[in-house]
């Protein structure tokens, strides 16, 4: 399972790479894995100001259909595009060309709530 660590994590299986006062959002190798093919993300949020917790979107996977919740509070201020053509991104790379909405961060202190790598591996092996 790849779980880089320069990343943060939610227990919700969302990645947190932090840019300056920029939060870049995905799911996890983990998630991705567990919801099969991805055929949908769906996200109409973009320019919403959302708490951390909060609902940005869904992701539609062959099996299921799964919320995707902000990890921290802020304006959801990109989606990435390329996923309305293909979705199936989340699957093939979920750390790079699968990200999902850039959040420009209300209070970046939230960040330190966030579980570490090995915390999220710890997690998921529970």
């Amino acid at each position: 399972m790849n779980i880089p660590a320069d990343l943060k994590y939610t227990e919700d299986h969302e990645w947190v790479r932090i840019e300056g006062d920029v939060a870049v959002v995905g799911i996890t190798d983990f998630a991705q894995s567990e919801l099969g093919d991805v055929v949908f993300v769906e996200i109409e949020t973009e320019g919403e100001e959302l708490d951390k917790g909060e609902t940005f979107g869904t992701v539609e996977a062959v099996k299921t259909v799964s919320d995707l919740f902000m990890p921290v509070g802020g304006e959801v201020i990109e989606f990435n595009e390329t996923l309305a053509d293909e979705p199936e991104l989340v699957n093939k790379d979920a750390y790079g060309e699968g990200w999902m909405i850039k959040i420009k961060m209300g209070d970046s202190s939230e960040v330190d709530t966030l579980m570490s790598a090995e915390e999220y591996q710890k997690m998921i092996e529970a």
